[in-house]
């Protein structure tokens, strides 16, 4: 509501940090495609038809229901189908919000606040109104211990929630930046009530409880650890709101667990789920045929999407003093043959990752730039030289290149760190074999560490990989506790505040963070906040850079490959929008799909 005010007092408000324009969407640069009265995304469609039963799968087990907590796991789909957030995305938008539980949103002109008015429609699945009270319990919450670090992390600059009136709720930040109010804009909305009579982060049995959210979906059966089923709310409040319109059109949602991904793809090509996307090359090219495809009751299509691939890599745990030595984790890298790997394995699918934000703009190139060396100068005694002379090449064995001359030199920087062959065995002054664990969760993947493993070997190390149970692989890394993972670093289309969960030493210190790596430096910090503090696109792009090279010359990860594009099987009755969005997840896309 807008009110006519008396000079006088428009004078002494002039004064004072004035508010921009209410808004229906939140951008970076002010931007939106879709204007204000909007009735539906492009990438969902008027036909979609509402109805029906989905069967999908994962992986492991679960023993919660709670996905804001960090000991235990929770089932897929929690965080899509039962809660909600203040805004959502636009897939169509590298860096765009548009309100959902929150229908007016304000940004103060010095942007060290946000406001946002809760939509009077907003209610939980119990009936009760979506309130500025649960929006201010929900920020405190997942602040605190009781919730995961990532969100403590991620929410950090936000100072505190201020209710103004019944409706409105505005966040103070502490420092502000350019994406803060976005951030701010994906707080998911939390029941204060719900909360108040079941512990947060309640164990045990109580950890089971279903939660009480203000999502499309009910949850309508679950049986612990193998199967949880989703079943569409009658009553949802937002089922003709512009964000969802066209969107989680199945009636009911059933999720399967399977503890084999091998077990899980039989499953599939025999019916007993209806959509997969596979991130394996070989089951893409060799396991996706049998009867039902060549009748067409399965169908297999590669779709293209526009994403920041980010990083995909071994990663070394630097914790463990076996790989807190810079050389030792250089001539590990030199040891992968991602070219016969490709070819040999992966059927030539693949491209080498390159950067920590591959096949986006962010990817460092060539030498650094002048305004990359403003911010890696200060700190040019601390860094190693190839930050300032080398463009960022991976280890390559194509001609004239070799796997030979990798090794060699991979063999050179183990002794110069310390380390010498003695009867085949690679050992340290001390007589300790050098030998180290890789930790997976998908046994297809071992076929890939298979040469990796005999490479290593040819220098005297002793490495054992294995696959174990999803659940106990997913506790494990939360508590660091492995000597090499395999891993991927997503990246949005803006990187921002996630950079401190990714890389920074705080991060480090705190389980259940994605620092797996366990990086501590003052150059990160220092470029992570560079990059969370740019006030513009061409300052971001530069700080991203930069950290790009101090991370890659810092060779944390030994990197692997990526796709850009999304491999996808699914029962042909699944009818999908004719429009692809340009920035998405396979599980995004599908929430727009519909049983024919």
């Amino acid at each position: 509501m807008r009110f006519f005010l008396q000079p006088c007092v428009l004078v002494a408000l002039l004064l004072l940090p004035w508010p921009l324009l209410a808004a229906h969407g939140l951008s970076i640069d002010g931007v939106l495609k879709y204007p204000e009265g909007f009735t539906r995304f492009d990438y969902t469609s008027p036909q979609a038809k509402s109805g029906g039963h989905l069967n999908l799968h994962d992986l492991g087990s679960f023993d919660k229901m709670n996905p804001f907590t960090l000991k235990g796991v929770p089932p897929r789909g929690l965080t899509s189908y039962v809660f909600e957030s203040l805004a959502v995305p636009s897939l169509d938008e590298p860096f765009v919000e548009y309100g959902l539980i929150a229908e007016d949103i304000e940004l103060a002109g010095d942007k060290k606040s946000v406001t946002f008015t809760i939509n009077s429609r907003a209610a939980f699945s119990d009936g009760r109104p979506v309130t500025v009270e649960d929006v201010q319990f929900s920020l405190d919450t997942l602040k605190s211990n009781q919730a995961h670090p990532f969100y403590q992390i991620y929410f950090r600059d936000i100072e505190r929630a201020e209710i103004l009136d019944p409706r409105r709720i505005r966040f103070h930040f502490v420092r502000p930046n350019r994406e803060l109010h976005m951030i701010a804009g994906q707080l998911p909305v939390l029941n204060k009530a719900f909360y108040t009579t079941h512990p947060f982060d309640a164990a045990g049995a109580g950890a089971m409880v279903a939660p009480v959210g203000s999502g499309p979906y009910l949850i309508s059966q679950v049986v612990p650890g193998k199967l949880i089923s989703y079943k569409k709310n009658p009553n949802y409040w937002a089922s003709e709101h512009p964000t969802r319109k066209g969107m989680f059109n199945f009636a009911t949602i059933t999720i399967k667990y399977y503890k084999d991904p091998v077990v899980g793809l039989e499953a599939f090509k025999a019916g007993e789920f209806d959509f997969t996307f596979v991130n394996i090359a070989k089951q893409w090219q060799r396991d996706m045929r049998g009867r039902r495809f060549d009748n067409g009751e399965l169908v297999k299509k590669n779709i293209p999407h526009h994403n920041n691939a980010g990083m995909q890599a071994f990663v070394f745990n630097t914790r463990r003093p076996l790989f807190q030595d810079v050389r030792v984790r250089q001539a590990l890298g030199l040891a992968l043959d991602f070219e016969w790997t490709n070819a040999s394995l992966f059927f030539s699918q693949y491209t080498r990752n390159n950067s920590y934000f591959s096949n986006s703009i962010y990817a460092a190139e060539n030498l650094p730039s002048e305004a990359e060396l403003e911010l890696l100068n200060p700190w040019r005694a601390q860094l190693p030289p190839e930050v300032f002379s080398q463009p960022l090449n991976p280890p390559s064995t194509t001609p004239p290149a070799s796997l030979r001359q990798n090794l060699l030199k991979a063999k050179k920087l183990l002794q110069e760190a310390g380390w010498q062959v003695e009867d085949g065995i690679l050992r340290n002054s001390k007589g300790q074999a050098f030998r180290f664990d890789i930790l997976l969760v998908d046994n297809a993947f071992e076929r890939v560490m298979a040469p990796y493993a005999n490479n290593l070997k040819k220098l005297g190390i002793v490495v054992e990989y294995r696959s174990i149970d999803p659940s106990l692989y997913t506790d494990r890394v939360k508590n660091f506790d492995f000597d090499m993972v395999v891993s991927s670093f997503g990246q949005s289309q803006s990187p921002g505040n996630e950079q401190r969960d990714y890389w920074s030493g705080q991060a480090a210190e705190q389980q259940g963070s994605r620092n797996l790596a366990g990086i501590r430096s003052p150059v990160v910090d220092a470029l992570i906040e560079a990059i969370i503090y740019a006030d513009t696109q061409e300052k971001l792009t530069i700080a991203c850079r930069a950290l790009d090279r101090v991370l890659w010359y810092g060779y944390y990860m030994v990197p692997n490959w990526y796709l850009a594009s999304h491999r996808l099987a699914y029962a042909s009755w699944l009818r999908q929008p004719q429009t692809l969005p340009l920035y998405f997840s396979a599980d995004q896309w599908l929430d727009t799909w519909w049983r024919e």
